[in-house]
């Protein structure tokens, strides 16, 4: 690499490449990356899927990443405008390779790419990532050598079709009348919703009564940033919510791929009890078809005891994983599970190819709310029976130090489980549990807590005596 090339590792990251537009990801570098894609999934002569979301500068840089891969010799098969769930359909249905433009819930200045082999299977650094990373350096360098025949382009608008799978793998058409206030964040939503939940992409319409915030397609984001994830952005929905009556709220991140709900109240409705109902559901549905499967199902280990629980009470295997995206995904594959839940609302389906998809589990929470009649903050609370802290983030500038004084704090206070950072979980006086979860953080110094309990006095407790022993 000459000195005047960009260092691709300062972004390209564990699962993807995301990295400030202009500075780090310019032209060159994305058109870059399509060759090294189209290389590493030797990919000349067959077909490789574009796609890009609403950010200003993922048009250009789909267009460049395309000229990169078809100088190598990949047909590309351009998407256009989609979500990122969008993108794994396509390359699921053409059993064909993906690349998404999308920095999903990152600030307007950042754009990335998600690359995707056949069948949307994710790519991450230990998976070939690395070595498109070191075949671009040497593009930038060198420049990029066109094959002898380079590849051509074909576009495809895959909503129609992807709207009309979800909605065969949920069926919607018989449940009660209900109205729900949706905030796309002026994110890839704005564009699935109307097609999936509505009539827009020609399916017959459903009875779901839509009030839509944000809808527009921004990638400026000038309402709020595309991230549920942190509670301020849900507070237009929960308002919303409750001054329309309406039964629930659902709010997608900005590439659409994660989806949090908001009950009839405007409270946030957790992840884990999300992940707890499509758990059912799915365990319901694939043993009415396969009555001797020996199903499993994926929980990370900071969703709540309840996962866990209702997967094992419906007569399924709950395997408990560390945290991450392309983790859950190699684990889909290797388990044979149906699905797959994690604490930051990533939800993934066997038959999406094992990769996450919001919109879906979206539609399960209707079809299980609209197919009875209790609102749905009496649901979900049968599935939220434990009090959580949720993640907590405290930066130590001397992270062994801080690990070490709660090791020895709980040395003889409860069992010790080093599957992804540390675990401790023990029994309180009065008979009830209680667990805390405390990971470093890969890039920054930060410790990770989470912690749940049987009641909230006891999870308040142990919060706060782990917390001191992390700031020290």
């Amino acid at each position: 690499m000459t000195s005047e090339s960009p260092d691709l590792t300062a972004f390209v990251k564990t699962y993807d490449v995301r990295g400030l537009v202009g500075s780090q990801l310019t032209g060159e570098v994305v058109e870059a990356f399509g060759a090294a894609f189209a290389d590493e999934i030797e990919g000349a002569g067959s077909e490789l899927v574009v796609g890009h979301d609403m950010r200003d500068s993922s048009p250009a840089f789909a267009a460049a990443f395309a000229r990169g891969a078809r100088a190598r010799g990949a047909h590309v098969v351009s998407l256009g405008l989609c979500s990122t769930d969008e993108s794994y359909f396509a390359s699921g249905s053409l059993s064909a390779p993906a690349a998404m433009f999308t920095a999903s819930h990152n600030p307007a200045s950042y754009n990335g790419i998600k690359m995707s082999r056949a069948g949307a299977q994710g790519i991450s650094l230990d998976t070939g990532l690395a070595s498109i990373r070191d075949r671009a350096s040497s593009y930038l360098a060198d420049g990029i050598e066109a094959v002898a025949e380079p590849g051509g382009q074909r576009d495809y608008d895959a909503l129609g079709d992807y709207a009309a799978y979800l909605r065969h793998l949920v069926d919607l058409s018989g449940i009660r009348p209900i109205k729900v206030v949706v905030d796309a964040g002026n994110g890839m939503g704005g564009l699935t919703v109307p097609a999936v939940l509505g009539s827009a992409a020609g399916l017959p319409e459903l009875p779901i009564e839509i009030i839509p915030m944000y809808f527009e397609l921004d990638g400026t984001f000038p309402n709020h940033e595309a991230n549920p994830l942190e509670p301020a952005n849900l507070v237009d929905l929960q308002k919303a919510v409750v001054e329309h009556g309406a039964d629930l709220g659902l709010a997608f991140d900005g590439d659409a791929d994660r989806c949090f709900v908001v009950d009839e109240n405007g409270d946030a409705v957790t992840p884990s009890a999300v992940a707890a109902i499509v758990a059912v559901r799915e365990i319901a549905r694939v043993r009415a078809l396969e009555p001797d499967a020996d199903i499993a199902v994926i929980h990370n280990l900071i969703t709540s005891r309840a996962v866990p629980e209702a997967i094992e009470a419906s007569g399924a295997r709950a395997v408990r994983t560390r945290v991450g995206h392309s983790l859950i995904k190699d684990e889909m594959r290797e388990t044979g599970a149906i699905f797959g839940g994690e604490h930051s609302a990533h939800y993934y389906f066997r038959d999406f190819w094992g990769a996450d998809n919001g919109m879906l589990a979206a539609m399960h929470v209707l079809a299980e709310f609209g197919s009875q009649a209790e609102p749905l903050s009496t649901l979900t609370d049968r599935y939220t029976p434990y009090s959580a802290s949720g993640e907590i983030n405290s930066t130590v500038t001397d992270v062994p130090a801080a690990y070490a004084r709660i090791v020895d704090a709980y040395a003889s206070q409860g069992d010790f489980d080093e599957l992804d950072g540390l675990t401790v979980s023990g029994t309180s006086e009065n008979g009830g549990f209680w667990w805390f979860n405390v990971r470093p953080s890969n890039t920054e110094p930060l410790l990770r807590l989470n912690a749940e309990a049987a009641t909230e006095a006891e999870m308040v407790q142990v919060r706060d005596a782990v917390l001191g022993l992390i700031r020290g």
